[in-house]
C-alpha cells in the first residue's frame, strides 16, 4: 500500500538504499547525472524529486516505485535478497582511535604553535577538530580516527587528556600556564619533533592547510566559528559528533572542490 511521502522521508529512504548499494554520494550522483551537494539535499529532505530523477533513483538503486512509496519500505528492505551487501570500499562511517597517529598529529600541530601565545587548549582542540574532519571530507577516510563529542565550549576529541598525560609523562611535551589577555590557559611545550614518517602527504597537507587558516585566531574566534559548523551544529549536546555530516557542509566551511553541475 502506497502511501504520502515527505521529503524527509523520502531522503532518509533513498539514504538507506544507498548505502545498501555500497555508493557514495558522489558515486550515485554521477550515475543519475545529478549534483552531489543537489543528492546531499535530498537526502537531508531539503530539497524535492521530480519523477525522472527518482526514476533514474530507481533503475540505479534497485527499487520499485511501489515499494518505495509502501508504508512497509523499512520492512522490507530488511528482507529484500536483491539489494546488494555493502561494498568493502564504502566508506567506514564509525571512527577508531589511531592513538600513535593522533599523538604526532599533535606533536606536529604543538611544534608549530609554539611560538603563539594565542594557542592553548581551546585552539589546540578546534585545530586538531578542522584537522580531522577537513580530511575526512576531503578524502573520506579518518584522519586520527578520534570521536569528538559536542561540549558548550566546542568540539572536544574523547579521551584527550588521558593521551596528553601519558606524552608529558613519556616527555614528549610539557604543560605550562600561561596569561593571554588576562585569562590564564594551558599551552603546551614541544620537547621532541613529530615522526613525519607516520603522516602521509595528503595529511600533512591539510594540518598545514588549518594551521594556516586558524593558527592566529583567539580562542573566542575559533570557537564562534567552530560551532557554525554543520557537525557540530546539529549533534546532540554532549554526544558523538558525526564524520558523515561534513559531506552536507557549504561554504565557508567545507574544503572539498565537487565536481558538479548544479541541478
Amino acid at each position: 500500500m502506497s502511501t504520502e511521502l515527505t521529503q524527509k522521508q523520502i531522503g532518509e529512504r533513498i539514504t538507506i538504499l544507498r548505502k545498501a548499494k555500497g555508493l557514495s554520494q558522489e558515486n550515485l550522483a554521477k550515475s543519475i547525472n545529478l549534483s552531489r551537494p543537489s543528492l546531499a539535499q535530498i537526502e537531508l529532505g531539503n530539497r524535492c524529486l521530480d519523477v525522472l530523477e527518482l526514476q533514474r533513483l530507481s533503475m540505479v538503486l534497485g527499487f520499485s516505485l511501489d515499494d518505495f512509496m509502501s508504508e512497509n519500505f523499512a520492512v522490507k528492505q530488511e528482507k529484500d535478497s536483491q539489494i546488494e551487501p555493502k561494498s568493502t570500499t564504502e566508506r567506514i562511517s564509525a571512527p577508531t582511535l589511531n592513538p600513535n597517529k593522533l599523538k604526532n598529529v599533535l606533536l606536529y600541530l604543538i611544534g608549530r604553535c609554539a611560538g603563539k601565545p594565542n594557542v592553548g587548549e581551546t585552539v589546540l582542540y578546534k585545530l586538531l577538530y578542522f584537522c580531522d574532519f577537513n580530511y575526512y571530507e576531503l578524502y573520506e577516510e579518518h584522519l586520527t580516527g578520534a570521536t569528538y563529542r559536542k561540549l558548550p565550549f566546542g568540539p572536544v576529541p574523547n579521551k584527550i587528556d588521558s593521551l596528553l598525560g601519558q606524552m608529558m609523562e613519556n616527555g614528549q611535551i610539557q604543560r605550562v600556564k600561561t596569561e593571554y589577555y588576562g585569562k590564564t590557559q594551558s599551552r603546551y611545550i614541544p620537547l621532541v619533533k613529530a615522526d613525519l614518517t607516520q603522516l602521509k602527504a595528503s595529511e600533512k597537507e591539510v594540518i598545514d592547510r588549518v594551521f594556516e587558516q586558524m593558527s592566529d585566531w583567539t580562542a573566542t574566534t575559533i570557537s564562534d566559528y567552530s560551532h557554525k559548523d554543520l557537525p557540530w551544529e546539529v549533534a546532540d549536546d554532549g554526544k558523538a559528533i558525526s564524520y558523515e555530516l561534513v559531506f552536507y557542509r557549504e561554504n565557508p566551511y567545507s574544503v572539498r572542490v565537487y565536481d558538479e553541475n548544479e541541478n
